[in-house]
This record gives structure tokens, sequence and C-alpha cells, in this order.
């Protein structure tokens, strides 16, 4: 069962947390009933222009404006994490205090495709204590681009959706020599936060470097209660430069290294020693490319990744481990537009190559027992080459959208000793395999009067993950279990369906979006009772297998409302399902969640008020280690000031976070971890010109 705090009794708190639910749900009700009856209502939209309600979402980053982030972000010099788990679409599976897992339509990693300016990267762990997002800071990146579903085929074949992450770039801005100077703390972990960096631009030549250190202890959670083996510490450098070699053609070169010590996994048996990334690119693009097709872009990519799991610093383990793994990506896109009539043409080649390797060494505690070695992830080489096409379609007040991508996909099992182990299960297993992996989307945009329609319909496939196919004996703590993978598994497929309204009025914005998946081959975990555990204290194995079908379903209401033009009211509500062929509930499905935010920007100064919960987790399922969260409501404030100083700018925020000292977790928070409690924080930057 959930451990809580104290006398903190949940069967009390659920009603008094529906109460400020249907609160949230009469106040959007009541907002459009006073635009629709207390005035005229008068929407004009340009006859040439579409509204872009398609199912994406851009969370904005950019240090370069200033005055902006700080006017709009809650706390600017947060971890990446904190950005993402802002978005809409977005959730965050928690294992420590940092490095959180991304997820979207209730669906992990496997499902989705997380790429730095489009290069694919692939984290270098088997307990997924690496993400991508773990490898950038917030210092590095402009924005993050958010495509659900089918929207993401365009970096490579999913099933939930990509995730892109823009680095930013001055590109070749005039604006000469610039930078900034910044720092930021907070009281519960004691977070130190220090930062730096330099740009020169002009219309030729640009460079941007930046710098920024983060380290933490423990955090705390609400009520008092230390979170053990919760710190962290963070290096991160990255510089970008562009060369105007001609009109309308440049070059482009990125380089970024992320390196995090002591990393603790309260909700893991083993903690990080390092985790460490070499990330780089070499970049051309032209305008003019071949007879009508513009906009030629090609890429060049690499890095390297490598991280150690261990056990050193805990107390007490039935048996010492390490577990080192590495992950080498090399790969390139190119692709070119092209506009004809009332086409808009997209064309991309894509292709990677990826090598990962994982082991485990163990270390008994009598000395005279021999250790014992396997290799989790038996060294397999990835080979992808797809197409990918995108047809977008405008008419007078409408637009439809059609794309696809077929890709072939190989896998080698190039380590004999692997390989073998592998057989003991698989005996007919073959070193290597092909795949070919399909995708087609439509999408239709309809503007009527006061209404916005979008709808589409798709269907993809993805391969299995590395873990899903090859791993040996992978321990999971959340459901205590080991697990192997199955080199024979299907592919994955998804049929999709989306649809969002918006109705934009004098004062209230209005969404409602919603998307049903129809997975077929559903990859997942079963447990196989004929199989003995590995890992000491394990409840049972489970292979990957393939479920007939799961079904998903994900809906959202969305408001936004201008009380004034300096203060502006916005909120959000989901309910999310999901279930398998026999009915079962699949793990990680979100319940029913809100979150209402308050912002106030003028004459420099900044405010936000943030109200965020989740009722009580109904749909849960024992089978994969899960138990009832229960229902929660957490508040937050920030502060902000602008000071000019010559041409120069300092800003201030302050705020916190967690204002009540909630103790609570959610569905996300790996075995129960509890979030952190009250929270104060405040950041400086100094923006030289």
């Amino acid at each position: 069962m959930r451990i809580h705090n104290g006398t903190r009794g949940y069967l009390v708190a659920l009603p008094f947390h529906t109460k400020r639910l249907y609160l949230f749900l009469a106040s959007i009700l009541l907002l459009t009933w006073a635009n629709l009856h207390g005035q005229e209502i008068k929407v004009e939209i340009p006859s040439d222009s579409v509204l872009a309600i398609t199912l994406k979402e851009v969370i904005v980053i950019s240090s370069f404006n200033r005055a902006l982030e700080h006017k709009t972000q809650h706390k600017p010099l947060s971890t990446l994490d904190a950005y993402l788990e802002s978005s809409s679409k977005l959730n965050m599976v928690k294992r420590g205090g940092y490095a959180w897992e991304p997820m979207m339509n209730d669906m992990s990693s496997e499902r989705l495709s997380v790429t730095i300016d489009g290069m694919r990267i692939f984290g270098a762990c088997t307990d997924k204590m690496d993400p991508i997002t773990s490898y950038v800071d917030v210092s590095n990146l402009s924005d993050v681009h958010i495509a659900s579903g089918q929207h993401g085929a365009e970096h490579g074949a999913v099933i939930g959706g990509a995730i892109d992450l823009k680095v930013e770039k001055s590109d070749f801005l005039p604006k000469e020599w610039n930078g900034s100077v910044e720092t930021g703390g907070e009281t519960n972990n004691n977070a130190q936060i220090v930062g730096a960096e330099l740009n020169y631009s002009d219309e030729r030549f640009y460079i941007d470097s930046d710098i920024i250190y983060r380290k933490a202890d423990n955090y705390v959670a609400g009520g008092g209660e230390e979170v053990a083996f919760s710190q962290f510490e963070k290096y991160n450098f990255s510089a970008n430069a562009g060369y105007k070699v001609n009109k309308g053609q440049k070059l482009t070169a990125t380089f970024i290294f992320d390196e995090a010590r002591d990393v603790g996994y309260p909700a893991l048996p083993m903690d990080v020693s390092l985790a460490r990334a070499f990330i780089g690119s070499i970049g051309w693009s032209q305008q003019k490319f071949l007879g009508d097709w513009t906009n030629w872009e090609t890429k060049l990519y690499a890095n390297t990744i490598t991280h150690i799991m261990d056990d050193s610093q805990r107390p007490d383990v039935p048996i010492r481990m390490d577990m080192p793994g590495w992950s080498d990506t090399y790969g390139y896109y190119s692709q070119a537009r092209l506009k004809l009539g009332q086409h808009r043409l997209l064309a991309k080649l894509d292709g990677f190559y990826n090598r990962s390797l994982a082991e485990m060494t163990m270390y008994p505690n009598n000395s005279d027992e021999r250790e014992m070695f396997m290799l989790t992830w038996p060294d397999v080489r990835t080979l992808n080459s797809g197409l990918y096409a995108e047809d977008m379609i405008n008419f007078a007040n409408s637009s439809l959208r059609l794309s696809a991508r077929l890709a072939v996909q190989g896998f080698n099992v190039a380590d004999e000793f692997g390989l073998n182990s592998l057989r003991i299960f698989y005996p007919e297993m073959a070193q290597r395999q092909t795949r070919l992996l399909k995708s087609v989307s439509t999408q239709y945009q309809k503007e009527f009067e006061k209404i916005q329609l979008s709808t589409g319909i798709s269907y993809g496939e993805r391969a299995p993950s590395v873990s899903e196919g090859f791993g040996f004996y992978l321990f999971n703590s959340f459901d205590n279990h080991d697990y192997i993978g199955d080199p024979d598994l299907q592919n994955e497929k998804a049929l999709e369906v989306n649809a969002k309204i918006s109705v934009p009025l004098k004062k209230v914005k209005l969404g409602f979006e919603g998307n049903y998946f129809h997975t077929m081959d559903y990859i997942i975990g079963e447990i196989d009772p004929t199989l003995s555990v590995m890992t000491i204290g394990a409840e049972g194995v489970k292979v990957y297998r393939n479920l007939e079908y799961a079904d998903l379903y994900n809906l959202t209401l969305d408001a936004e409302y201008e009380i004034i033009p300096a203060l502006k009211a916005t909120g959000l509500i989901s309910y999310h399902r999901g279930t398998d062929q026999d009915g079962r509930n699949l793990p990680f499905i979100s319940p029913l969640a809100y979150n209402v935010l308050v912002q106030y920007a003028k004459n420099g100064f900044s405010g936000s008020v943030t109200m965020r919960g989740a009722a009580e987790q109904v749909h849960f399922n024992p089978e994969f280690g899960e138990d009832q969260t229960a229902a929660y409501t957490v508040f937050s404030f920030s502060l902000g000031k602008r000071f000019s100083i010559g041409n120069d700018n300092l800003f201030a925020k302050a705020g916190v976070e967690n204002v009540f000292d909630e103790f609570y977790s959610t569905y996300t928070d790996w075995n129960n971890i509890p979030r952190m409690g009250r929270n104060l924080f405040m950041t400086l930057s100094y923006a030289f010109n």
C-alpha cells in the first residue's frame, strides 16, 4: 500500500479535491456563458490562412529574449524536466530528483521519438535512468516541439508521438557581442545553479556558447520527510556556430557536452556514478535546391553516451553490482520543400546506426565465491533507413495534411556471448533480422464562423526496443520482476483517431481535444512461471509479449481567459483511460488531472499563481506494481522584476512551490516516492549587449 504522512487521510481529501475540480469546470462554463450572452462575438480570420490547431505544442524556452523568458516562465532556471512537465501533452515518470522520463498519450519512451535538433539519440541505461532529455539543459535550447501520434512521424517510426528539442541559435542576427550571467538557488534541496553564455553574431557568421552547473542535495517531501538518495550534480556545455557561405547557403555546427555525477535514484535499488554524453553535428542548408524545390537542409551527426550504475553508496545490499552501459549513434537526414499551387510538399530521407551494449557484474559478499557476469544488452546494432513525405493542401477556409513514412530497420546481435545467452530461451533465434515499418496519416482542418475543427486518422508501426527484443534479466523494481526480451516479437501497430475543436471568443478561448489509439500487438511484460529469477528478492520473471490489442483514450478540455490585457488565466483538465483486450488496466495511465495558471505581466513586473492536481487514481493494476494514488492539489506562485542598467538588463524572480507543503505522489512517481515539499527559489540573470 501507499505510504503517507502521519494522519493525513485520503478518504477525507477526495471530496475536497473533487469540489475544487467542479469549481474549475464551473468557472470555464461561466466564462463561456458570459462571453456568449454578455456581448457580441466577432471573429476575423484572414481568408488565405488556416488556424493551426493540429495536435502539436511548442514550449518556448529561449534565453535570447530574456524579457520574454522571465515574464512567461514560472521558474526560469528550472530543470528541463520541470519545463516539460508544464506541457499539456506530457507527463514525466519520476525515479528521483533528476532525469525524469517523458510520457505522451500515456506512452513511454519506447513508443516515442525524442530528438535534439532532429538528431536521434538513445540512452545507455537498461533502467531508463538517462532519458534523452537528461543530456541537454534549458540553457542549450530555444524551444521544444511536441507532436502527438503520427504527427511525430517526421522524426521516426512512432506510436505515441515525438519530442524535438530545438537548440538555441543566433542565426545571423546582427547583434554582435551579447551574453548573460545567471544564478539561482532553492531552499528545499539546497540547489545551486550557476551559468553563463557568450554569443557573437552578424550577417555572415555567428557563434553561441553557454555553460551551466547544477548541484542539489536530498530534497524534503511535504511534512519534513527527507527523501534519501535524491541528490545530483550536473555540468553542461554547448556551442554552435554558423557561417553564411553565399546568399542562401550556410554551414552550421553544434556540439553539446553533458556530464552528471553522483545522481541518486530513491525509487530504484541503484544510483548513478556517471552519465556522460558527447553530441555533435554538422549541417548544410541552402534556399534553392533542384528545380522548384527549396529549403534544402542536410545534417550529419554523431553522439556517444556512457552510463554507469552502481550501488556502492547503498547500505545493506544483498549483493554488490556494477552496471555500465554504452550507446553510440551515427545518423543523417536530408530534406527539401516544394510549393506547387495549393500544395506544400516536404520530402525527407533519414537514417541512423546505433550500438547499444550493457553489462552487469555481481560481487558476492563471500570473497571465496566467484563474480557473476552477464550482458544485459548483448551489443545490439540497429540500422534504420527511412523516407518521409508530407503534403499540406490549403483551401479557402480549410486544409488537408497527408503524410507517410516507410522505413527499413535491421538488428544484429554482435556479441557471441550475449547471443548464446539469449539462445538459452530462443534456440532458433537468428543473429540478424530485418523489419519493415509503415506509417500513414491524414489530418483535416476546417474554419467555420466561430469554430475551428481539426480531425484525423492515422496508422503507424514501431519495432521492439533493444530491451523488449534483446534484454537479458533486466530488473524492474516497480513490479519487482526480472524481464527478458523476445527477439521474435511482432511490430507494434496502432490505429489512431483524433479530433480538436477550438472556439476563439472575444476574451475566452476554449479547446476540446481527444484521441483514441487502438494498438495491435501491444508489447508488455507477462509473467512466465517456468523461469527462475536472477535478482535476489525478485518475485518472478516476465517476458515481453505481444497482446492481441490495447485501447487508450485521452480527452482534454482547455480554456484561456484574458481578464485584462496584462492579466491572463488558463486552465486545463484531462481524462485518460487504458485497457487491454481482457479489460485489464494498463500501467501508468493518468487519473483525472487539472491545472490552472494565472499570469500577470506589465511594465517589467511579472507574477504567476498555479494550481495543479489530480483526482484519486481509480484505474490501476497491481499486476504491474501499481497501487492507488490519492488525490492532491498543489499551489505555487512567483514574482519577477526587470531592472534596466544602461543598455543592459537585470532580471530577478522569486517564488514558492508547493506553498502548503503538501505530502503527495503522482501515478508516475516510481514506487510512490513523494514529491518535493515547500520550496523557495530565486533566480538572477544579468544580460548584456
